[in-house]
């Protein structure tokens, strides 16, 4: 494939990592309505007032457009070279297909007014979005041997409950850490065993790609096991101190790199 294609493919996967960092902001700030039940207007308007909630929604709306012509001039391009394209191909043409379900569950999540299940797959289908680009970028296919598969599921199920822990109001259900206000088995809510299974899962993974680095020894595994380490004192941090919003997006955007470098180790 041409170098613009891989260029395009990167500045997509950017563009969409960005998008991800953003949609928690708007997650954080309370600002999922700032446009109202509206889409894709905002407002009623196609440029609303600008209070800050408002701002903070319209411009991930922005956000998403740009994501949305790299995504269409990606899989353009790939299908217009398309007898060079292997895993490229594969790619683009994947991303092209998740970013309409973006699109709809977005569009589905603000005219609902923002129910959990469907800020859970936005997120998701963001994240697969993100893999999708990656691998275009790459231009190989995943290898997805035992290891690196179990890895990126552990991945993706942690990132999946983070999400509903946030969303669902569990993020203070345990107090302290590592463990969950003081216990390894909590006798709590319900809200309180969903957020002590996220740090479960994020415990296992910590383990998973220790194990899994010494046994391969590549440089991309190491790679994933210092992100999960950060991600891991950005946690403690964020429950210690009360959740303070500059590490809750923290954690969005390691937990996003966690995930994209679990992608990129498996290629």
């Amino acid at each position: 494939m041409p170098r613009r294609f891989t260029q395009l493919a990167w500045a997509a996967a950017a563009a969409t990592y960005l998008l991800i960092i953003l949609g928690a902001i708007v997650r954080i700030t309370g600002s999922g309505l700032g446009c109202g039940e509206h889409w894709p207007l905002c407002n009623g308007r196609l440029l609303p007032p600008l209070d800050l909630p408002t701002m903070i929604e319209y411009g991930h709306r922005l956000a998403a457009l740009a994501v949305t012509v790299l995504v269409v001039a990606l899989a353009g391009l790939a299908w217009r070279e398309r007898r060079d394209a292997g895993s490229e191909m594969r790619g683009a043409s994947a991303a092209l297909v998740l970013l309409v379900v973006q699109i709809a569950v977005g569009a589905v999540t603000v005219t609902l007014s923002l129910p959990p299940w469907t800020v859970i797959l936005h997120l998701g289908t963001a994240m697969l979005l993100l893999a999708a680009l990656l691998v275009a970028a790459r231009g190989s296919a995943p290898v997805w041997e035992p290891a690196s598969t179990g890895a990126a599921a552990l991945g993706f199920a942690t990132v999946l409950l983070g999400a509903l822990t946030a969303n669902l109001g569990a993020a203070t259900a345990c107090l302290g850490f590592p463990l969950c206000t003081g216990q390894l088995f909590p006798d709590g809510t319900g809200l309180q065993h969903v957020h002590w299974i996220h740090r479960l899962l994020a415990y296992a993974l910590a383990v998973y790609v220790v194990v899994w680095a010494i046994k391969t020894q590549r440089r991309g595994a190491w790679y994933v096991v210092a992100l999960v380490a950060a991600q891991i004192v950005v946690a403690a941090g964020m429950v210690l101190l009360s959740l303070p919003p500059i590490l809750q997006a923290t954690h969005v955007a390691v937990g996003a790199g966690v995930w994209a470098g679990l992608v990129l180790a498996a290629l």
